[in-house]
C-alpha cells in the first residue's frame, strides 16, 4: 500500500501535526482551556460542520501541494 518514501512523508506529517496541535497549549494553555470550553459546548451539528470544513481544506491543500 504505502512505499518507502510515502510512508515516511506519512510520519512526517502525522509528526507536524502533532507539533502544530502541541503550540496553543504550550503557548498559551488559559485561552486554549478556554477554546476548549466553548468547543464543548457546540452541538453535534455545528462540530460536524467544523469537522467536515476541515477534512475539505485539508484535501484542497494537499489537492494543491500535490
Amino acid at each position: 500500500m504505502f512505499e518507502g518514501d510515502s510512508l515516511h512523508s506519512l510520519w512526517m506529517a502525522l509528526a507536524l501535526m502533532l507539533v502544530i496541535e502541541g503550540l496553543m497549549p504550550f503557548l498559551n494553555p488559559a485561552a486554549w482551556r478556554k477554546m476548549f470550553t466553548q468547543v464543548l459546548q457546540l452541538h453535534d451539528g455545528q462540530l460536524r460542520f467544523v469537522g467536515l470544513a476541515s477534512i475539505v481544506c485539508g484535501l484542497l491543500l494537499l489537492w494543491c501541494l500535490g
